[in-house]
């Protein structure tokens, strides 16, 4: 019981050390304030990638 516990309690600390960075970079792009640059970089690149294909 104890070694499942200890298994469990280790996962869940090699989860939280590999999502954390992550997860919280995630959380600051994601902020609203930056939504408009997100959005202006997405259209930059899905344009010109047409462009690309037509020629």
């Amino acid at each position: 019981m104890f070694l499942l516990l200890f298994f469990v309690l280790l996962i869940q600390f090699f989860t939280y050390w590999l999502f954390n960075p992550l997860a919280s970079f995630l959380e600051y792009v994601l902020e609203i304030r930056l939504f408009p640059i997100i959005a202006l970089v997405a259209f930059i690149f899905l344009f010109s990638a047409r462009n690309i294909e037509q020629n």
